[in-house]
């Protein structure tokens, strides 16, 4: 079967956040089942990493969107990857959707409609003419359009969109049709208006013939309208007639303490001093002073949905009872700050590095004995995955992935409510177990033991793909 892999993200050339991870490791574990392609856009980090590639079509310019060329290569073992060249579009400084400062690129409209009409072009065919797809899979709103594009050309190609978080919609002005050449009946209630305005997403999940998200408990979530951002509706429709799916995301083997080169010390199970070695290099780069007491990572997006304000407010509690902090990521700039601050007020118990250096996250989880995650939702989360198979003890709310893939008691803690009080009490229950060695032995071995392979999430995925090309 041949699939085209729509998206924005892939840790080989750029990362913003788990859709990179996902996008790396996900296309390459279904190349046993399928000739699987990835179509990205030509952002310079993505085309100054490839030695060669061929222009293999032209696109003409439609409506606002310029013309570009579509250029084929391959990453350094063997897997396609279609880069669009439109350096008008993609070669800007920034990250793939936003300037230095973090706002939004103001023709990201333009900027993913082109994305996305060209992914389905490709997909049919007209573009590259050795190739055309039995499938498109399409990841967040970014993408999302391209199922729509393939209806409007009146292809009958079947399409797939996972939601890799709802809460990113791609909403524009109603003036984005015009620009992005959708035909103007498409702009009612039951296609791509929400509340007045054009939602890339929404399109998706309405033109989109299966839609997935990346945990079953999420899938539940996000029809509920807690967590539904206004689209609960709509995605309760997909999922009643079984149109919506949750697969959990997997992790990759090189999350393995005991190979993993860019430690500072390599550990087994059971062998904490090796463990202790991480922790102990991890305080110095961070300028924290010596301790006994328990350690706490925190590597995510700075961004509210990741309750950065619920570790601030615990800050106090946890370094009077001998913990410290050390935190990295990027994100919003009121929560950067606010983590400068707390760093500058305790230097010696609170580390701070705003960006991220996938190097030392690594060591951070092999280093910390706790991982934070209070996230608000988490559609799956990745972070636990890795904290876990390092033998450090997530403490989450249970939300979506977090719920799925944390033992409560015996690979971390869950807490229930993403409240001050609520995490407090995940907070007080690690500090608990770090003074039992006993225990704190036994579920660091648990959770050393858990596997988060991507085959089984390929092989569910397959059968999905086969399901949806099925007539």
């Amino acid at each position: 079967m041949r699939v085209l892999f729509v998206t924005t993200e892939m840790d080989d050339f750029v990362r913003v956040g788990g859709l990179a991870a996902v996008s790396a490791a996900l296309p390459r574990a279904l190349r046993r089942w399928s000739d699987v392609r990835v179509i990205l856009p030509g952002y310079s980090d993505v085309v100054e990493q490839f030695t060669h590639l061929d222009i293999v079509g032209q696109c003409p310019a439609l409506a606002e969107m310029p013309a570009c060329s579509l250029a084929l290569g391959a990453t350094k073992d063997g897997l396609p990857v279609y880069v669009v060249l439109c350096p008008e579009l993609y070669d800007r400084p920034g990250n793939p959707y936003g300037d230095e400062e973090g706002h939004d690129w103001p023709d990201n409209d333009i900027r993913f409609g082109r994305l996305a009409s060209i992914a389905a072009q490709l997909a049919e065919g007209t573009l590259d003419k050795n190739w055309a797809a039995d499938l498109v899979h399409a990841n967040d709103w970014q993408a999302a359009l391209a199922p729509a594009y393939l209806a409007w050309s009146g292809s009958k190609i079947p399409s797939i969109l996972t939601i890799h978080n709802l809460a990113y919609q791609g909403l524009f002005s109603k003036e984005s049709l015009r620009r992005i050449g959708a035909p103007p009946d498409s702009f009612h209630i039951d296609g791509l208006e929400f509340y007045d305005k054009l939602s890339f997403l929404k399109g998706g999940l309405v033109y989109a013939s299966h839609l997935t998200t990346v945990s079953a408990t999420y899938a539940k979530e996000i029809t509920t309208a807690e967590l539904g951002c206004g689209l609960e509706g709509l995605l309760r429709q997909r999922s009643d007639a079984h149109q919506l799916t949750g697969i959990l995301n997997g992790i990759d083997e090189s999350w393995d303490p005991r190979v993993d080169a860019q430690l500072a010390q390599q550990f087994a199970p059971g062998d904490w001093v090796g463990k202790q070695a991480n922790a102990d290099y991890v305080r110095h780069q961070f300028g924290l002073a010596l301790s006994r007491g328990p350690l706490f990572g925190l590597v995510a997006r700075l961004v509210h949905q990741k309750g950065i304000d619920l570790v601030l407010s615990a800050t106090d509690e946890i370094i009077n009872a001998g913990g410290q902090i050390v935190v990295t990521g990027r994100g919003e700039p009121e929560i950067e700050k606010a983590l400068v601050a707390a760093h500058r007020r305790r230097p010696d118990a609170i580390g701070v590095v705003i960006g991220f250096n996938a190097a030392q996250a690594r060591r951070i989880f092999a280093g910390s004995d706790f991982t934070l995650m209070p996230s608000r939702f988490e559609p799956c989360g990745l972070s636990q995955m890795y904290a876990q198979r390092f033998g450090s003890l997530p403490i989450g709310h249970q939300t979506g992935g977090l719920a799925e893939t944390i033992t409560d008691g015996e690979t971390g803690f869950l807490f229930p409510q993403p409240s001050p009080e609520s995490f407090l009490g995940g907070v007080r229950r690690a500090f608990s177990a770090f003074t039992a060695k006993d225990r704190l032995d036994s579920m660091r071995r648990n959770a050393m033991a858990r596997s988060f392979s991507w085959d089984i999430s390929a092989a569910l995925y397959g059968a999905l793909y086969r399901k949806t090309v099925a007539p």
